[in-house]
Parts: structure tokens; sequence; C-alpha cells
């Protein structure tokens, strides 16, 4: 018999342990977060046969944003064969329009050959990335999946009774368990009520977005502040396309302001406009829309300037009524100014402030002899878009989606720091 190691035979329990957590601070250490999606176009790059497709998506840089947090979806392509009926159609897109287009293809939700397989035959409603947008009336941001029993064949069409919009599935691609999924279909789908006829050309209303608030006589100060600025030249120049939907703080907002500590007349004129541009959506969005909106965190034209996910602005239904969070302030839609379709403007009740320029915390106390100021609660965020109504499929074992690499870190260091404390103990 071989001599048993001395190092071994002295091996107690805490040291087992010990050996035990070290093993797993390397494990842990090496794990990456599921997928962070940035270039569909490389992976469709080894498949000529849909490069018209392929083209389309590269045409339109937003979507690479729009993906960069998601972990799991599937994308539905069109062979060059089958799309070149269509081009000609999507050339009269607008570019906003066609990225809508785009985006009804984006399904978000990991789907394999046997996931499809398994749909009953009653169906099964999926989300797409177009739902988020707020742009999608009801459900016709989903797509609905159907599977004959006898010949298999898996068809894939909106939702609604009245669309003749339909695709059926021809095969499997690619997948990237449990990832991304892309499988070729044999027609461009479009979303119900979606206009593919509307003209990249349409004329922008004109209208003269300072009069406009003028005429609403509660809203002097603002019209003041655009005007000096020199945004709402772009704003205007904005009106075209998918529209805009400006929130505009009313004259008592902007006195509840100057009675606090914070002064908007003491930013430089750049972040000056940036502030402005943060209460500006780049869509239009009418009352009806905000208050059934899909998605609650809506990019404003600010974000456009300084990179995705900064200047965002959360927007949900609180108390029978429209609430809009900045992260610091909320305030709540008090009227409509102004709305004809592609230019909605909403009177608020506080000027909406960053917190990528006045701190996630900024000192919001009155000045003495102020007492009627405040600060509301955060409202509370709207279910994500991406619970689909019913889940098709599932990752052996736990799947939990890592969304933000932060939060993971903060996890890990707080781990490794109680290993360490347990192994000092022990030794």
């Amino acid at each position: 018999m071989a001599p048993i190691n001395p190092a071994i035979s002295h091996i107690t329990p805490p040291t087992t342990l010990t050996y035990f957590l070290l093993l797993l601070l390397a494990t842990t250490t090496t794990t990456t977060p599921i997928l962070a999606i940035t270039n569909l176009t490389a992976l469709l790059s080894s498949f000529p046969d849909f490069s018209s497709f392929t083209s389309l998506i590269t045409s339109i840089p937003s979507l690479t944003s729009d993906l960069s947090d998601r972990s799991a979806l599937t994308l539905l392509v069109i062979p060059n064969s089958y799309l070149s009926s269509s081009l000609d159609l999507t050339r009269r897109l607008s570019p906003s329009a066609l990225a809508d287009l785009l985006r009804y293809h984006i399904l978000l939700q990991y789907l394999s050959s046997s996931d499809l397989h398994q749909v009953p035959p009653s169906g099964a409603l999926i989300t797409t990335l177009f739902q988020t947008t707020g742009r999608a009336s009801s459900n016709s941001g989903s797509v609905n999946i159907t599977r004959n029993p006898v010949t298999n064949a898996i068809t894939i069409s909106s939702p609604s009774p009245f669309s003749s919009s339909n695709a059926t599935v021809l095969s499997l691609i690619k997948t990237l368990p449990y990832n991304v999924s892309i499988i070729s279909v044999n027609s461009l789908l479009v979303p119900y009520g979606f206009d593919l006829m509307a003209s990249e050309t349409r004329p922008t209303l004109g209208l003269n977005i300072t009069k406009a608030l003028l005429d609403g006589h509660s809203f002097l100060v603002a019209a003041s502040l655009l005007s000096a600025s020199g945004v709402v030249q772009e704003f205007e120049a904005d009106e075209g396309g998918a529209g805009i939907t400006l929130f505009v703080p009313t004259d008592s907002a902007f006195s509840d302001l100057s009675a606090t500590a914070i002064s908007l007349q003491s930013l430089p004129a750049d972040k000056k406009a940036d502030v402005l541009k943060f209460h500006v959506l780049h869509s239009y969005y009418p009352l009806g829309s905000l208050e059934s909106i899909v998605n609650p965190v809506q990019p404003t034209l600010a974000t456009e300037d300084m990179g995705a996910g900064s200047f965002t602005l959360n927007i949900s239904r609180v108390n029978g009524s429209v609430a809009i969070d900045s992260g610091i302030v909320q305030a709540s839609v008090t009227q409509t100014v102004f709305d004809q379709n592609p230019v909605v403007i909403f009177g608020v009740s506080k000027v909406l402030l960053p917190k990528e320029i006045f701190g996630r915390n900024p000192v919001l106390t009155n000045k003495p002899g102020n007492t009627d100021m405040g600060n509301s609660q955060p409202p509370v965020s709207a279910l994500s878009p991406e619970n689909s109504p019913k889940m098709l499929s599932s990752a052996p074992g736990v799947r939990e989606e890592i969304k933000s690499g932060v939060g993971g870190l903060q996890w890990l260091s707080a781990l490794h720091l109680l290993c360490v404390v347990f192994v000092c103990n022990c030794i």
C-alpha cells in the first residue's frame, strides 16, 4: 500500500471547506454574462443568400443600441429570392418606419427547432422588439406562431384576425443556445395597421413650436428658453419621420424650481441644451399611446447626442395620470397643448432634471421662506415587455438573464470578501 501523504492526512474539515471555497472563487471569477449582442450582421455575413436583408439591418444603426441589453432573441430573416418583390416597398419607407418594420422581425425570446415543433395547435404569442417602442397599438407588435399538426408546417403571422400578413418557416439557419436563433421565413412580415406605403418624403407639419407655447399662455418661460438656446429649430426639423413628443414645464414649474438650490441659468450652453432635449422624445406619442406605453424607459433627443442608455425617461401611469420620472423628479402630464400628427406637446408639472447633469441626489431643498417644494417618489415601473405571453423554452437548470454587469461584479466582490474572511478565520 502506498504511504499516505502527510499533508493529506492532516487536512481538517475546515481546511477542506477552504479549498472548496477557493475552487468556487476560481469558477465564479471566470463566469461571464450570457450574451452581449452587438452585431447581428456579423452572424449573417456567412450567409450570402440573406445579403439583401442584412443590408436592410445595416442601414439602421439604432438597432444595435436596441439590442445591446438583450440576452435572448430570435431573428426572422428572408432569403434574397423571397425578399426581392418587397425591396421597392422598403425603399419608400422613412428610416424610422423601416426600423420599426425590422424590429417586428426580432422576437424577444430564444426559439429552437424543438420549441417550434412543440407549439400547441392554438398557437403561441411572442413579443417582438417593435412592441417595446410603444408605437404598436394593443398587441400588434407581437406575432402569433402556429403549427399544422398534420404537415408540421410552422406559420408566423400578426395576431390580428384582420391581418393578411403571414410567413412560413423555411429552415433554422443558426443557433447560439440559449441566446440567439436565426430562422428563415418566406415573406416579409408587416404589423397590423402598419403603413408600408408611407413615403419618406412626407411633408413636415411646419409647426412653429414657440408660437404654440405662447398661445398656450402658461409656457412663457419655456418658449423663451427654447428660442434663446436655438434647439427649437432642431425640434422643428425633427417633425418629419417618426415625429416628436415634447414635455414642456409650465411657468409654475419653473417658479418652483427657482425656489430651490438648482439653477438652469448657471449651466453652460451645451448642458442647458441637453436639459431641453431631455424633454423631447423622437417619436409621436399622443396621450392614448403614453397611457398604454409598453416600454416605460424611453430615450430622448439628448440620448441620441450622449449615447444609448443615458438621458432616458421612465413613463408610467400613476393614480390615473401619466407620470414621467427623470431619475430625480417625477412630473405628471397636466394638459395637451398641441396634438397633430406628427407633433404632440404636453404640459408637465415639473422641470425634468437629468441625473447625468444634476446627479442622483441633488439638493432640492427650499430656499428660506419657501415650503411648497417637494420631491415625489418615483413611479412603479411597468412589467418588461420581454415577458412574452407564453414562454416556449428554457435552458437546462437555472436561466437568469444578466442585465447588468455592474450588479454581477458587486455580487462577486461580496462573495470574494466573505470567502477571504472565512479562510482567514479557518487558518
